[in-house]
C-alpha cells in the first residue's frame, strides 16, 4: 500500500498535530431520547470559509443559486497585520420557540417530533411574512415557484439515519448533527453554547445551534465583514397603498360613526349621508385587494385567516374583511334609508372591526426581529393617518351639507395632522441620541445613516408636505368655510386631502425601505429577502 496520504488522512492528522477537534465524518445520527430533538453544532474553530455546504445543500435540494438555505457569514477583528477572520455557516437553528411558526397565517410551519421546523410548501401563500419574523432571517422567498423556502434539516435523510448534505460536504468536520435535551439547553446551555458574534438575542427564538468558537481576543471588536454595504430594502409597493388606504378608511368611518352618534344626540350638525358613507367604503375596497399583490401566490390570499390564534396578519386579514363587509352593509342601510338609531347600532361593531384591524396591522411590524418597526410609535402612526379619513369625509360634507359645519369635524383633524408631525419630531430624536451600548445599534445606526443620506430629501419631502397639507391647508379650508366661502373651503379641502395623502405614502415608503433587519453578520452572499 502507497504511504502516500489521501487529502482527508492529511487533515486528519494536521488536526490532531495542532490539537484541534476532529470532526464527525459517520452518516449516522444519534437515536433521540424523550425531551430531546436534533439540531446542529458549528465548530467556528474547524470552518475555513470554503462555502462547500452552501452549493452542497443547493445540490440537494434543488435550489437555484440565488436562494440558500444554509450560508457563511464572514467577521473580522484586529488590524493589519494581527488580524482574525471568522465564519458562521448557518441555515435554520430550529428553534424551540420558532417565530416564523407563530406568525404564519396560513399554518404553513409545522415542529416535527424531531424538532425540525418543516415548511409546508403546499399550503405557503407566499406572504413573506414569516422571512420578516425570523430573526436570522433563515427563510427564502422562492420567486419562480411563488412561495417561501427553507432548511428542513435533510428531513428525508434523517428518517434513514443519515447526516444532512452540509455535514456531509464539509471537508473541515465544523458542521454535525446532535441530540439536544431541550429542557437542559434552556436552562444550562443555550447561554454558554448557544451565543456566537452579532447573532440576535437567543431568547427571541430560542435556537437549539452549539456553536464552539475560538478564543477571541478581549476588548477587539468584532465587525461585519459587510458592513460597509448598506442598502434599502425592498419597497413592497403593494403594502404601502395597502396600509395607508385601510387607516384612511377606518379614520373614515370613525369621523362618520361621531357624526351620526351628535346627529343623534340632538345637537344642531347635518346627518352624516350615503355619499359619506360610499367615500369610506372606497378605499377600503382598494386597498384590501392590493395586498394581495405582495403575495406569492395571490390566488390563495383568502387562507391567510387561518391561524387567528398566533397571527397578527390573519387577525388583520379578518378583522379588516370583516370591516370592509359591514361598511358595504351600511351603505344599503343608507340607500333604504333605515331609521338612524338602526344605523348608529349597527356601525358600533363595525368601527371596533375597523380599529381592531389597525391595531393587528400595526402589530405585524411589531417584531424584535426588525429593531426600526418595533416600536410604540409604528401603532400610533399607523392610527395616526386616519386622519386622511377625516379630511375625506369633510371634503364630502363641503360639498353636500352646509360648509360651516365643517369646524366640528376639523377639530381632530388637525389634532391627528400635528399628532403625525410629533411622531416624526420623536424619530428625528430617537436617532439623535441612540445609545453605543444597546445590543440593537448596528441595526438601528443603519436606519439612521439610510433616513439622512440616502432618503434625506423623501424624508424634507415627506416633513414640509405634512405641514402643509395636514395641517395648514385644512385650518385655511376652516377659515374659508367660516367666512361663507363654501367653494374656496372646498377647493382647499380637496388639494389638501391630496397632498396629505401623497405625504402620507411618502412615509410609509420610507417605513418599508429605511428597516434593516437583524439576521447573520457577512452574509455577502445571501439569496435574501428581496433587499
Amino acid at each position: 500500500m502507497s504511504e502516500l496520504q489521501s487529502p482527508i488522512d492529511s487533515f486528519l492528522n494536521h488536526k490532531a498535530q495542532t490539537g484541534m477537534q476532529c470532526g464527525n465524518y459517520s452518516i449516522d445520527i444519534p437515536e433521540l431520547k424523550e425531551g430531546e430533538q436534533y439540531r446542529f453544532h458549528f465548530d467556528m474553530t474547524a470552518c475555513v470559509g470554503c462555502h462547500c455546504c452552501e452549493v452542497a445543500c443547493n445540490e440537494q435540494n434543488g435550489n437555484p443559486a440565488d436562494i440558500k438555505w444554509r450560508r457563511v457569514g464572514e467577521m473580522e477583528t484586529g488590524s493589519f497585520p494581527d488580524v482574525l477572520q471568522l465564519f458562521n455557516s448557518m441555515s435554520c437553528n430550529h428553534c424551540i420557540e420558532p417565530e416564523c411558526l407563530k406568525g404564519c397565517p396560513t399554518n404553513s410551519y409545522i415542529k416535527l417530533d424531531n424538532g425540525v421546523v418543516y415548511h409546508v410548501d403546499e399550503d405557503c401563500i407566499g406572504c413573506q411574512y414569516c422571512t420578516w419574523n425570523c430573526p436570522y432571517e433563515v427563510p427564502v422567498f422562492h420567486k419562480e415557484r411563488g412561495i417561501v423556502t427553507k432548511c428542513h434539516m435533510c428531513v428525508d435523510k434523517l428518517e434513514k439515519s443519515q447526516t444532512p448534505a452540509c455535514v456531509q460536504a464539509c471537508p473541515a468536520g465544523a458542521i454535525e448533527i446532535e441530540a439536544v435535551n431541550k429542557d437542559e439547553w434552556i436552562k444550562n446551555g443555550m447561554a454558554k453554547e448557544g451565543v456566537a458574534p452579532h447573532l440576535p438575542d437567543i431568547d427571541i427564538t430560542k435556537p437549539t445551534t452549539r456553536y464552539t468558537l475560538p478564543k477571541l481576543p478581549e476588548g477587539e471588536e468584532i465587525r461585519p465583514a459587510d458592513e460597509h454595504i448598506l442598502k434599502p430594502a425592498h419597497p413592497e409597493l403593494p403594502l404601502v397603498f395597502m396600509t395607508v388606504l385601510t387607516q384612511m378608511s377606518v379614520g373614515g368611518f370613525v369621523a362618520l360613526f361621531f357624526g351620526e352618534l351628535l346627529y343623534a344626540l340632538g345637537l344642531n350638525l347635518p346627518a352624516p349621508n350615503l355619499w359619506m358613507v360610499i367615500a369610506v367604503l372606497v378605499p377600503a375596497a382598494v386597498g384590501l385587494p392590493l395586498s394581495a399583490l405582495h403575495l406569492g401566490r395571490p390566488a390563495l390570499a383568502m387562507t391567510a385567516m387561518k391561524n387567528l390564534k398566533t397571527s397578527w396578519l390573519s387577525r388583520e386579514a379578518a378583522a379588516l374583511g370583516a370591516y370592509a363587509a359591514g361598511v358595504t352593509i351600511l351603505v344599503a342601510l343608507y340607500i333604504f334609508d333605515t331609521p338612524g338609531w338602526l344605523k348608529l347600532l349597527f356601525e358600533i361593531p363595525v368601527a371596533a372591526l375597523g380599529l381592531y384591524g389597525i391595531y393587528a396591522q400595526s402589530m405585524i411590524y411589531r417584531i424584535k426581529a426588525r429593531p426600526a418597526w418595533n416600536r410604540v410609535s409604528t401603532t400610533l402612526r399607523f392610527f395616526g393617518t386616519g386622519y386622511l379619513g377625516f379630511l375625506l369625509v369633510a371634503l364630502v360634507l363641503a360639498f353636500t351639507a352646509d360648509s360651516r359645519s365643517l369646524l366640528a369635524l376639523m377639530a381632530p383633524t388637525l389634532m391627528l395632522g400635528l399628532y403625525q408631525m410629533h411622531l416624526i419630531y420623536e424619530e428625528m430624536l430617537y436617532y439623535r441620541y441612540l445609545d453605543k451600548s444597546d445590543p440593537l445599534y448596528y441595526q438601528l445606526s443603519r436606519t439612521k445613516r439610510l433616513l439622512e443620506e440616502y432618503f434625506a430629501g423623501l424624508k424634507r419631502f415627506r416633513l414640509i408636505s405634512l405641514a402643509i397639507f395636514g395641517i395648514a391647508m385644512p385650518l385655511a379650508a376652516v377659515v374659508f368655510a367660516a367666512a361663507g366661502m363654501a367653494a374656496a373651503s372646498a377647493a382647499v379641502l380637496a388639494a389638501a386631502l391630496l397632498g396629505a395623502f401623497v405625504s402620507e405614502i411618502a412615509g410609509r415608503y420610507l417605513f418599508y425601505r429605511t428597516v434593516v433587519p437583524l439576521g447573520l453578520a457577512g452574509n455577502f452572499f445571501a439569496g435574501n429577502q428581496r433587499h
